[in-house]
């Protein structure tokens, strides 16, 4: 077998199966290309190029004793906010820099290692997580593949970026309010965030304890079912989140055609006529479609942030008494503004989540659909700087508006595969394909099915751009 340039993560792993790459030869050309093409990404905040060399050398001898995972010599980088052994795990931040560094390797690490891959690194994030552009006032701006004068989105900026520009075959990213699902849709690749407390959260950096989920991204829809079942096999004592509840096998992806719910009134209101022209042509690539209606996710959106200012301001109190000069202005901001939150309101925000949770359950019992359908978010990526939008005929502030769409899924942990949808000379967007509570593998397989289909559901390697912009 030979290896393809910017190979996915199926190809190189049966690669080194076969013994026709050796896992090391994998990762210096992995190492070689962060090194040409990060400059002009700004994606990775630590290259772990030692440990990844050791670790492929494990993986090789492990394949000549006849042993070895499902993602054998798989290059994976992860967001700095999970930990990796003898690194500080900084989260975005300059005030962390002199934490202690972590003695162990997060959970989600731990897993992706056990089943074969490498670890390359730790990835580019919006400070604590709280961002939604891929700027970030201390290490820069994480700059699109597609354009390197457009953001990536955020908080998983770096998570975005390197997939999509060839220089981590998979990446680990957390997803809040969206930080997965924004940045896979700006930057044309595929994320899950899968049913809250799926996979384990130990080793990493927290930010709202209540809707933090983690999740890999991949450029196709099998490396992405590849990486998350290898995520979702280890058990975890160190989330008491963690849920003990059965893995349906996501591979293969092939299976009965998907049901797909079509969600309009909202949701239609809120997206541009770039990214509803996208969705009709993702729907093109299912024969069982209904229109949705689904009252309630305005409300939603609003229970997320009440959530997310309270709870991650609460964290963040003591270092913003003793040091607030040291935080990005604009997430201490936030910070601030979430300590002088009303408990009153936090209290029924969280009433508001169980409300909107149960319309969504009756229209997905109502319709019987498998996965609903709408875009990830309302416009392709933004310029770097770009301080507003335009969203139904009115201007708004772009940072907390750039998840308007992701947002109502976030407080309720539904389980969400980001498909992109663009052609050649397009930007991407993404689409969102929502499943019940535990059906990851239905959301994987109406992925697939929209990848296989050919309905400009794909993601290449957007690096031309950025390796114009270094040369």
């Amino acid at each position: 077998m030979t290896l393809p340039p910017f190979a996915t993560a199926a190809e190189i792993a049966a690669a080194v199966k076969a013994g026709t790459v050796t896992a090391r030869a994998v990762v210096e050309d992995a190492l070689d290309r962060i090194e040409t093409v990060d400059r002009a990404v700004n994606a990775y905040s630590e290259v772990t190029a030692e440990r990844a060399l050791v670790q492929a050398d494990a993986v090789d001898s492990a394949c000549a004793a006849g042993r070895g995972g499902p993602l054998v010599g798989v290059p994976f980088a992860v967001k700095n906010l999970c930990d990796l052994t003898g690194l500080t795990t900084i989260a975005g931040a300059a005030i962390t820099r002199d934490d202690p560094p972590a003695a162990d390797d997060a959970d989600l690490v731990t897993a992706l290692e056990a089943a074969g891959a490498v670890c390359l690194g730790a990835l580019h994030m919006g400070e604590f997580a709280y961002d939604f552009t891929g700027e970030n006032a201390h290490y820069g701006a994480c700059r699109n593949p597609h354009d390197p004068n457009r953001m990536t989105g955020g908080s998983s900026s770096g998570s975005g970026a390197a997939t999509a520009a060839g220089i981590a075959p998979i990446s680990v990213g957390s997803d809040t309010n969206g930080s997965l699902r924004v940045p896979a849709s700006l930057c044309g690749v595929f994320s899950l965030k899968p049913t809250y407390g799926r996979l384990s959260r130990g080793g990493t950096y927290p930010f709202v304890d209540s809707l933090d989920h983690l999740g890999p991204l991949a450029r196709t829809s099998e490396d992405l079912a590849l990486a998350y079942e290898a995520l979702a096999a280890t058990a975890s004592s160190r989330d008491h989140a963690w849920a003990h509840h059965a893995v349906e096998p996501a591979l293969p992806l092939a299976g009965p055609p998907a049901r797909v719910g079509v969600l309009r009134g909202w949701f239609e209101d809120n997206a541009s006529s770039e990214a509803l022209d996208r969705r009709d042509r993702a729907l093109a690539a299912f024969e069982d479609t209904t229109d949705m209606t689904i009252e309630g996710a305005a409300e939603g959106r609003a229970a997320a942030y009440l959530v997310t200012n309270a709870e991650s301001s609460e964290f963040h109190l003591p270092r913003l008494r003793s040091d607030a000069a040291a935080f990005d202005p604009d997430t201490r901001d936030r910070f601030l503004a979430g300590a002088l939150l009303p408990a009153a309101w936090v209290a029924r925000a969280q009433r508001v989540r169980r409300w909107w949770l149960d319309k969504v359950m009756e229209a997905f019992a109502a319709t019987n659909v498998d996965v609903l359908l709408v875009p990830a978010t309302p416009f392709t990526a933004p310029a770097i700087g770009q301080k507003t939008l335009t969203i139904a005929g009115r201007e708004v502030p772009l940072r907390p508006n750039l998840g308007l769409l992701a947002q109502p899924f976030s407080c309720i942990g539904l389980p969400v595969v980001t498909v992109p949808v663009f052609e050649p000379g397009e930007l991407p967007l993404g689409m969102q394909l929502v499943a019940r509570p535990w059906r990851e593998a239905t959301a994987l397989r109406a992925a697939g099915q929209l990848e296989a289909a050919g309905f400009t559901a794909h993601a290449p390697v957007a690096i031309a751009e950025a390796l114009r912009r270094v040369a």
